[in-house]
């Protein structure tokens, strides 16, 4: 996670460069690795949560996290927008980087109250395999979450999102400049009510989590599913920001209130010595759905009306409604035991000593 940090700040900071030499070539390469290290963080903060917090705090620490790394994506966005309207893009580019090396000072006082975050192996035989596997270490990964089928929907819906929510890291953009003619300002405004969004619904998913079972938790994601797809279409047609922005911000509870559930869900279920694979696994999956997203809504912006591509990745992302209802309604989504440990993992072939 420190090094994620420290690499992420070096590259934010070179985005400076853009200034100087404005090579959509460079834009795509910084934007790229910046993007290339943050599942590294993202997937090991989410290992080590149990290992901090323990089983009774742990999701009151899982809405936590979220909340607040949503609220300061909020209050950040917010200035983004001001101040490079206001002082230019380089301070932007500047606070962009010492964000990450403040984050890795953070990071580096964080102390386990065992001591280390290594995971603990059923056998010694296995922590061997493990410690050389390299890429069959992935595909147990995979393994392991095509044997739990609630593990594995939870991961297909973040796919499903990504589908049309990739877009949406070009499309605010495109609404705030273009469609509603508001420059810096319109896309800060727009980043930082979807945060306010992610913000709300954090908090909502915190005090629902607390309440709510197994069975009112699936229901809880097909509904909220939903009303993230068509708030997100409502959002495109809108006729002025400020009607966007309320729908936006309903669109972004709705993720905020799935992800935290997501997440407790997986941090209770997936075993201590998986728990990083898994959540890198997803979130690759989520980042590269992301990336052909954006990238098809880039392509699409230059030929099809702004507003039509809005509208085509809120039904993208509505789609997951379907598929989770379907599974939930097939008897798919099962629960998992709680107390998953390494000896289950004879999911496709057994692990050897290397």
């Amino acid at each position: 996670m420190i090094a994620s940090d420290l690499f992420r700040g070096v590259i934010a900071l070179l985005h400076v460069l853009l200034l100087t030499i404005p090579s959509p070539g460079l834009m795509y390469l910084l934007s790229a690795l910046l993007m290339f290290a943050s599942p590294f963080f993202n997937a090991g903060r989410s290992a080590i949560l149990p290992t901090i917090a323990g089983q009774k705090d742990l999701h009151t620490a899982n809405a936590l996290t979220q909340t607040t790394a949503w609220l300061t994506l909020t209050i950040g966005t917010m200035l983004g927008g001001v101040s490079t309207a206001q002082f230019g893009y380089e301070w932007a580019f500047v606070a962009n980087a010492a964000s990450f090396f403040i984050s890795a000072a953070a990071i580096w006082r964080i102390v386990s109250p065992s001591g280390h975050f290594r995971p603990e192996r059923a056998t010694a035989a296995l922590t061997t395999a493990v410690r050389f596997q390299g890429v069959r270490e992935f595909m147990e990964s995979l393994r392991y979450m095509r044997s739990r089928p609630l593990i594995f929907g939870i991961a297909l819906t973040t796919v499903g999102w990504a589908s049309g929510g990739g877009a949406a890291q070009v499309l605010f953009t495109l609404f705030g400049e273009v469609v509603y003619q508001r420059g810096p300002a319109g896309v800060g405004l727009i980043w930082g009510f979807a945060g306010i969004g992610l913000v709300l619904g954090g908090l909502l998913g915190h005090r629902l989590g607390e309440r709510l079972q197994f069975e009112g938790y699936k229901r809880t994601l097909t509904i909220s599913f939903a009303v993230h797809g068509l708030s997100y279409i409502l959002f495109a047609l809108m006729p002025n920001i400020w009607l966007s922005l309320i729908f936006i911000t309903l669109s972004r509870v709705s993720m905020g209130l799935n992800n935290v559930l997501n997440r407790t869900m997986l941090l209770q279920h997936v075993p201590d010595f998986l728990r990083g694979r898994v959540f890198t696994t997803v979130e690759m999956m989520m980042h590269a759905t992301m990336m052909i997203s954006l990238g098809a809504a880039s392509w699409a912006s230059a030929i099809y009306p702004i507003r039509t591509i809005g509208v085509i990745a809120g039904a993208l992302s509505a789609t997951t409604a379907i598929y989770w209802a379907w599974a939930n309604a097939t008897g798919r989504l099962t629960e998992p035991p709680r107390d998953d440990t390494a000896t289950d993992l004879d999911l496709a072939e057994p692990v050897t000593s290397s």
